[in-house]
């Protein structure tokens, strides 16, 4: 069976993105426009007073007349994120409002809800990529098939956030970074269990990725199934968080401070205040020199 069958056996019923095919009755002039959609929702359908909603004069809903409560464009957004969301939602594609039939927004919230992408994920897809709600079904469903090529599975809480990736870039940039891990050695399956682990991964430019890939190899010589297990350590600052931690655990090494040396990979998952607390309050004979090593770059930086 091929992933299109698989697909379709897997979505099934819901699969399909043609609004005659979910059988909902158009909304009256009256009704809530989501009160037949949202039985289907796997969000609550949020209460709004029209009336009480006040948005800015200058906004690109009252612009559009989406303010109306007749506005059935306006309601399906509403239901879909918060109030302060939607202004941002709408400044960044406006076109969207009165370009693209209600019947297309509607079928490809269906579908997305069909694939496992439901409640807070599905806001945050629409305020991050609210493009992908007005593509034509074509062009949605063969970014669903790609992401599910490469791995992902309905069922996968992931599959949001790497579809949102694979959306943001074309298909080019995408295999331009992967080419970029396997000119370090890194193998195609490895590339791919990263990317299915952190999807996000691919979202971080080229530049920060070949400096931190060049960092954890080359300079302090870490093992690729290192870095395959957490990609992650890839996405974070190197001149805020990678080097600077790297520093102090350099020191504390040195003066023996600690019976136990922690992982590199350990120490860049803690928050900042856990970071001093472990690393730098708690030796106040050494706070200083180690506060040094963590934000030397700082001052530095600024005495010039």
């Amino acid at each position: 069976m091929n992933t299109s069958s698989k697909l379709s056996h897997s979505l099934n019923p819901k699969l399909s993105l043609s609004p005659s095919a979910s059988h909902r009755s158009k909304p009256s002039k009256t009704q809530n426009p989501w009160s037949n959609f949202s039985n289907n929702s796997a969000s609550p359908m949020p209460k709004f007073d029209p009336p009480s909603i006040a948005l800015p004069k200058s906004s690109s809903l009252t612009s559009t007349g989406l303010s109306s409560p007749s506005s059935s464009f306006f309601w399906i957004w509403v239901s879909l994120v918060l109030i302060s969301d939607l202004i941002r939602v709408m400044r960044r594609c406006k076109w969207v409002t009165f370009r693209e039939p209600r019947e297309r927004l509607l079928s490809n919230v269906a579908f997305l809800e069909s694939c496992g992408i439901v409640g807070s994920q599905l806001s945050m897809l629409l305020t991050r990529q609210p493009r992908l709600f007005v593509l034509s079904e074509s062009k949605l469903r063969d970014l669903v098939l790609r992401v599910l090529d490469m791995g992902f599975s309905i069922e996968s809480r992931m599959l949001v956030h790497a579809l949102y990736t694979v959306s943001c870039m074309t298909g080019e940039t995408f295999n331009r970074k992967l080419e970029l891990f396997r000119s370090f050695g890194f193998l195609e399956s490895e590339c791919m269990e990263m990317f299915r682990r952190t999807p996000g991964l691919l979202r971080t430019s080229e530049d920060k990725l070949r400096v931190g890939i060049e960092f954890f190899l080359n300079d302090i010589k870490f093992e690729r199934s290192v870095l395959v297990h957490r990609p992650n350590c890839l996405m974070h600052s190197m001149e805020e968080r990678v080097i600077p931690r790297y520093r102090v655990l350099q020191v504390m090494k040195s003066k023996g401070l600690l019976k136990k040396m922690p992982s590199l990979i350990h120490v860049l998952s803690l928050t900042e205040e856990e970071f001093l607390a472990k690393f730098i309050s708690k030796f106040r004979d050494d706070a200083k020199e180690l506060l040094v090593a963590y934000k030397g770059h700082l001052l530095n930086s600024s005495e010039e």
